[in-house]
């Protein structure tokens, strides 16, 4: 179970996100057609920034006690995608979030 530690806190961090999302209506709960493709575009490309980057020997894999053993692709762990997908929604709802209280002020 020790393997499954990071995945798992990437999980409860989206569910934590998604709830925040739904209390204040910011990104899927305000528009989910639209918050689905830009994070899928956002995400998408902060996948290929990390090819490139393990391409150029910048960017690797390393070891952990807390992360899965199965890789997508060479030096890329199945939870980078969950990591980029957290880090993505967190800035859409952060620049949602900051745009509706600026609207408010």
């Amino acid at each position: 179970m020790q393997h499954a530690y990071y995945l798992l806190s990437l999980i409860i961090a989206l569910t934590g996100l998604a709830l925040t999302d739904y209390r204040y209506k910011l990104a899927f709960w305000y528009d989910a057609s639209r918050t689905a493709w830009t994070l899928a575009a956002a995400t998408f490309v902060f996948i290929i920034w990390d090819g490139i980057g393990i391409w150029a020997g910048i960017f690797y894999k390393g070891s952990s006690q807390y992360m899965l053993p199965f890789v997508i692709a060479p030096e890329f762990p199945l939870e980078e995608l969950f990591f980029l997908t957290v880090l993505t929604y967190v800035t859409l709802l952060f620049y949602r979030g900051f745009s509706r209280w600026q609207r408010i002020s």
